[in-house]
């Protein structure tokens, strides 16, 4: 889906979450282990993940790169 080098903060995208499509904005770019969106995320510079926020929910989630869809 998304590679890594066109996500960045502020980006529209859209993930999948219990079988719907999600849309949301990137908010956070994460490259070392740390707690985001309520969890451990085990990222790191050559595999990183990236901290989203729902349009309609305004909830948080961590996903990897793949799982994006970059929108427009």
């Amino acid at each position: 889906m998304a590679s890594d080098e066109n996500l960045k903060k502020g980006d529209d995208v859209t993930w999948k979450s219990h079988g719907q499509n999600v849309h949301g904005e990137v908010e956070q770019k994460i490259t070392k282990r740390t707690e985001a969106a309520g969890r451990t995320v085990d990222a790191s510079k050559d595999d990183p993940q990236y901290k989203v926020k729902s349009d309609k929910t305004g909830r948080e989630a961590v996903h990897k790169p793949g799982a994006l869809k970059k929108n427009g």
